[in-house]
């Protein structure tokens, strides 16, 4: 693949190559875009996908990296 790459100064080693952005464009295109509805095949999966996105948001059980000592 041919990547970006950018001049940078290092600390002791002058100037090196490093990577520039290496991903596309976030821009959701096409007509199944946005679709989440579609892509899970019964209630069940539905209901599970919102919550668990809204006890990310709203629960107090946290869980690995997430745990906080104490709450926001």
């Amino acid at each position: 693949m041919d990547y970006k790459t950018e001049k940078k100064d290092a600390p002791g080693r002058g100037k090196v190559d490093i990577l520039a952005e290496t991903y596309d464009d976030g821009m959701p295109s096409g007509e199944e875009a946005g679709r989440w509805r579609q892509k899970l095949e019964s209630r069940d999966d539905m209901l599970k996908y919102l919550q668990n996105g809204e006890r990310y948001w709203y629960s107090d059980d946290w869980f690995g990296s997430e745990k906080r000592k104490t709450p926001a």
